[in-house]
């Protein structure tokens, strides 16, 4: 899917219709302190580790991915739903 860098939609802080600059949201880093991390742990390396112990799927083959839309005049910055796309791609 190509989209462009800058295009006019919709500002909620502004109210109205600005020039928008998009981006790309990239994965950020997980600080392992999730209580599914610390539930893993807990179970330990022997034995049954009951849910964990099941083969997970495999992933799907096009993934979601979010873009941030930036207002240009207020300099604030909201999301959309995400897209499902194989190849994801900002023209100019």
């Amino acid at each position: 899917m190509k989209m462009p860098v800058k295009f006019k939609t919709y500002c909620p802080f502004c109210r109205n219709h600005q020039i928008h600059e998009v981006e790309k949201v990239k994965k950020s880093k997980t600080t392992g302190l999730h209580w599914i991390d610390r539930q893993k742990e807990r179970r330990g390396k022997v034995g049954n580790m009951g849910k964990f112990s099941k083969v997970p799927g495999g992933d799907k083959p096009t993934k979601k991915i979010n873009v941030r839309y930036r207002c240009t005049t207020c300099g604030k910055a909201h999301l959309r739903k995400g897209y499902r796309v194989a190849k994801f791609e900002l023209t100019e």
